[in-house]
């Protein structure tokens, strides 16, 4: 980061040469101080009923070619607005009446209170060049210049401010950037202005400036924020200019790192039944007997009809004793001789023949 001071300042340089070695180290020392005290929570500055203007004036407003206001034109307690037609207004026109005199009202309290504020770091006359500065409240003794990029950097944080205090009046240079960066939104950006402030051609700006007297925007250009003159005119030519809307993240919600306690039932309690926990009881009277006859049946019992199977026998009978005669041997087969021998003759067995008489 790098403060660019005045240029009458700088030609002191070539006469303190002996104090050069020393110059580094009190330059680091004062913006180390400084960037950590304006890196400090600021509130942003309240604009009540004002901050819905985009351009708010107190004695005129006059416009040359097509400008465009995103939000409200007003002027109070004068009653001069020119220029509208060929510019647009994308809001309402108050031309002196309640609404812009209460908005007038709340301008002049949130002057006061950016100017209360008390500033964490002072600066130059001149700012930017490719400085970059966090949130804070930055204080110019007297007049201060924006030229080249300034970045206002704020480190992750969409709710960071920035309120510059400018003792007597704010010029930008032509072709300026003011660079919103890490989140940084341009409704929490404010320059309250000791007189006039003057936007050079071209120039890139973000921010509501709160000017005591005046606001001049020349040709070409493009603002993030509010042109808001508390007692004199603002001038525009070509310009556009859009009231800036804070985005709040969404809050996350946090995951409970303790165990979801069980609900209360609400009814009565049911009761639980009981579980047995000695052993089976086993019942100690006699076994009760049947008291009644028990049945006979009445039918007559059935009489196989068929043979009765006579039993198969397990083992073979001995074989009967022939009483008759004994059968006579089969002839031998002849062997086969020349002359076959003659059968042998039977032997009769004499039969006995019984006597009556």
């Amino acid at each position: 980061m790098q403060i660019i001071g005045s240029r009458a300042s700088r030609r002191t340089i070539r006469y303190s040469w002996l104090a050069a070695p020393l110059v580094p180290i009190g330059v680091v020392a004062a913006l180390l101080l400084g960037q950590s005290a304006a890196g400090a929570a600021v509130a942003p500055v309240g604009l009540g009923t004002a901050g819905s203007f985009a351009v708010l004036a107190g004695s005129t407003v006059t416009n040359t070619g097509p400008t465009i206001l995103n939000g409200d034109l007003g002027v109070s307690p004068g009653t001069a607005i020119t220029g509208f037609p060929p510019g647009i207004v994308n809001g309402a026109v108050h031309d002196n009446d309640g609404v812009a005199a209460g908005a007038q009202s709340d301008l002049t309290t949130a002057y006061n209170d950016a100017a209360g504020r008390t500033p964490a770091h002072s600066v130059g006359a001149f700012i930017g060049a490719g400085q970059t500065l966090l949130p804070g409240v930055y204080k110019a003794s007297s007049s201060l210049d924006v030229g080249g990029a300034l970045t206002l950097d704020a480190g992750g944080d969409p709710s960071a401010v920035w309120i510059f205090q400018v003792g007597s009046a704010l010029t930008t240079n032509s072709s300026s950037h003011v660079i919103l960066a890490a989140g940084a939104q341009a409704c929490n950006v404010f320059w309250q202005v000791g007189s006039s402030a003057t936007l050079g051609t071209g120039s890139i700006f973000a921010g509501s400036v709160l000017a005591l007297t005046s606001i001049t925007v020349t040709t070409g250009d493009t603002i993030q924020g509010r042109m808001l003159a508390r007692n004199g005119a603002v001038t525009l030519d070509d310009d556009t200019i859009t009231v800036p809307a804070c985005s709040i993240p969404p809050t996350p919600t946090p995951t409970p790192t303790t165990p979801t306690p069980t609900p209360t039932p609400t009814g009565p309690t049911p009761t639980p039944t009981p579980t047995p926990t000695g052993p089976t009881p086993t019942p100690t009277g006699p076994t009760p007997t049947p008291t009644g006859p028990t049945p006979t049946p009445t039918g007559p019992t059935p009489t196989p009809t068929g043979p009765t199977p006579s039993p198969s026998p397990t083992r073979p009978s001995p074989s009967p004793t022939k009483t008759g005669p004994t059968p006579t041997p089969a002839p031998t087969k002849p062997h086969h001789h020349r002359h076959p021998r003659p059968a042998p003759k039977p032997t009769p067995v004499p039969t006995t023949i019984p006597v009556t008489g």
